[in-house]
C-alpha cells in the first residue's frame, strides 16, 4: 500500500458501484493501521458517504472499532452528526450496536448531539433502551442535556421500551432520574405501566409502582386501565399489586375495581374473578353503558368456571338483560354454550322464556342457530313455552324448520298466509341474525362481550 500511496496517479476517493471508497474498506474491517496512512494523505475524503448515506465514521463506530473512531472524531473535516438514510448517526449507531467504549468516546466531543433520532424517530437512548443496554444508558443518563423522555414516532419513551423488554436494570436507571415522566402515554395513550401489564413483566411493574408520582389509574385510548388489562390477562400476582396500591391511594376511581372484575368475567380469568368478588368495592351485579353485567359478558363468551361463580352469588340477579332484552340466557343459548344452558336451567329463579326486545326466546336463538342439545335441554322442562314467538310470529317450530331446511322451502301456490309467512321469514333471516343485528342488518350495539376478541399481548408492542 506505501508503494501505491507514493505514486501521484492513486485517486484515493475512487468508489465502487456503491461508493465504498479505500478508506471506507479499511474502517469496515477495522484495520487501524491501514487507515491511518490514509487519512494522513492530502485530499483523501473522510467523510465519503456510500449510496445509502454510510460514512466510515458511522461504520466504525457501528462496528466497535475505537481506535479508528478515535482517528476520524478529532479531525475537523468530519461531521460526527452525520445522519445516513436511515437518519442514523454514529453515536445511534453505536449505541444499538451495544458499543459502549464508542459510545463514551463520541460523547466525550461537545459537538455530539446526544439526542438526535432516527427516521422513526428512535434517538440514542430508546435503542440502549429497548436492547436493555446498561452501559449505554449509563452513558447517556449522565448528560444533563439528554432528553430521557424523547419520544418516536409511535409516542414510545424509552421507559416504553424498557418496560415492553423487561429489562428492570434500564427501568431502574431510568426511573432514577426525577425528570423521567412515569405517566408519558404513547399515542395510543398506553401507558409504560400498561405496556408492562400487557407483556406480563411483574418486576418492572413492580418498579412503576414504587414512583410516588405513578398514576396507575390512567386509562389508555380503550378507557383501560392497568388493574383492567391485568385482569384481562389473568395475572393474579399483578392484580393483587395493582389492588394494593388503589386501594391505598387518594384518588379512588369509583368503577376501576367493577369493571376490572366485568373484564375477568368476559375473558374467563376464573381466579382473578374470584380475587376482584371478594373484594369490598366490587358489586357483581354492576352493568356497563349497555346494561351488561358481568354474568352477561361471562354468558356469552361461554366462560363456565366464571359463570357458576357468579350464580353462586346470592344476590346475583340471573335474568337482568342488556340494552336489547338480551338476558344471559338468551346470549348463552344463541352462541350454543349447552354447559352455561345448563347452570341456568338448573336454577329456580331463572325465567327460560323471557324474550329480547325482538320478541326472541332462549328456545327461539338456540333453534335458529341449529343448536340441537341446547333444543333438548329445554324441552325437557315442563314450563318451557312452545307457542311464544318473535314480532313476526316465529316459534321455535317454524325456526327449527327454517334453519334446517332454508334453500328447500315449497312455494305457496295460493298466495295465501302460510305463503306471505313464509316470505316475511326469509327477508327477516336475511336482515336479522339472530347473534345481533338491527332490523336494517348493521352490528347491534352492546351485543359484543369483552373477552371476545384476541391478541392483547401484541396490541402495543410495536418494534419490541
Amino acid at each position: 500500500m506505501k508503494l501505491l500511496l507514493q505514486r501521484s496517479s492513486v485517486n484515493l476517493n475512487n468508489p465502487d458501484k456503491e461508493g465504498r471508497t479505500p478508506l471506507w474498506y479499511a474502517t469496515a474491517a477495522g484495520f487501524e493501521g491501514v487507515v491511518r496512512p490514509l487519512l494522513e494523505q492530502e485530499g483523501v475524503d473522510a467523510d465519503c458517504q456510500t449510496k445509502a448515506g454510510r460514512t466510515p465514521l458511522q461504520i466504525a463506530a457501528q462496528d466497535g472499532h475505537e481506535g479508528i473512531v478515535k482517528l476520524l472524531i478529532e479531525r475537523d473535516d468530519v461531521n460526527p452528526n452525520y445522519q445516513d438514510d436511515k437518519g442514523r448517526t454514529p453515536l445511534l449507531s453505536a449505541a444499538g450496536s451495544r458499543e459502549g467504549g464508542v459510545v463514551k468516546i463520541l460523547l466525550a466531543r461537545e459537538s455530539i448531539d446526544p439526542n438526535c433520532p432516527d427516521s422513526e424517530g428512535m434517538a440514542p437512548l430508546a435503542w440502549a433502551a429497548l436492547n436493555g443496554d446498561e452501559e449505554v444508558v449509563g452513558s447517556l443518563l449522565q448528560l444533563k442535556v439528554v432528553n430521557p423522555n424523547w419520544p418516536s414516532r409511535e409516542g414510545k419513551t424509552p421507559l416504553h421500551w424498557a418496560a415492553l423488554a423487561g429489562h428492570e436494570g434500564v427501568v431502574k436507571r431510568l426511573l432514577a432520574r426525577k425528570d423521567v415522566d412515569p405517566n408519558r402515554p404513547n399515542n395510543q395513550d398506553q401507558r409504560p405501566l400498561g405496556c408492562a401489564v400487557i407483556k406480563e413483566r411483574e418486576e418492572v411493574v413492580r418498579l412503576l409502582l414504587e414512583r410516588e408520582d405513578i398514576d396507575p389509574n390512567c386509562p389508555d385510548f380503550q378507557g383501560r386501565t392497568a388493574l383492567w388489562l391485568a385482569a384481562a390477562i389473568g395475572n393474579e400476582r399483578v392484580v393483587k399489586m395493582l389492588l394494593e396500591w388503589i386501594d391505598t391511594s387518594p384518588n379512588h376511581p369509583g368503577n376501576q375495581h367493577n369493571e376490572a372484575f366485568m373484564c375477568a368475567a368476559g375473558f374467563g380469568r376464573e381466579r382473578v374473578a374470584n380475587l376482584l368478588l371478594g373484594h369490598r368495592d366490587v358489586n357483581p351485579n354492576y352493568s356497563d353503558d349497555y346494561d351488561r353485567s358481568s354474568l352477561w359478558h361471562a354468558s356469552v363468551n361461554g366462560r363456565v368456571g366464571v359463570v357458576k361463580l357468579l350464580l353462586g352469588c346470592g344476590d346475583i340477579d340471573p335474568n337482568r338483560p342488556n340494552v336489547n332484552g338480551r338476558t344471559p340466557l338468551v346470549c348463552a343459548a344463541a352462541e350454543g354454550h349447552e354447559e352455561v344452558v345448563k347452570l341456568f336451567l338448573e336454577r329456580e329463579d331463572v325465567d327460560p322464556n323471557r324474550p329480547d326486545v325482538k320478541g326472541l326466546t332462549p328456545l327461539v336463538c338456540a333453534a335458529l342457530k341449529k343448536h340441537v342439545g341446547i333444543v333438548k335441554l329445554f324441552l325437557e322442562r315442563e314450563d318451557i313455552r312452545l307457542d311464544l314467538g318473535d314480532k313476526i310470529d316465529r316459534t321455535p317450530l317454524g325456526c327449527a324448520s327454517t334453519a334446517s331446511a332454508p334453500m328447500k322451502r315449497k312455494r305457496s301456490t295460493g298466495g295465501g298466509s302460510e305463503g306471505e309467512q313464509e316470505k316475511r321469514v326469509r327477508e327477516e333471516d336475511e336482515k336479522e341474525k339472530v347473534g345481533g343485528r338491527d332490523e336494517e342488518g348493521s352490528n347491534e350495539e352492546g351485543e359484543e362481550g369483552v373477552g371476545s376478541g384476541g391478541g392483547l399481548k401484541d396490541e402495543c408492542m410495536g418494534n419490541s
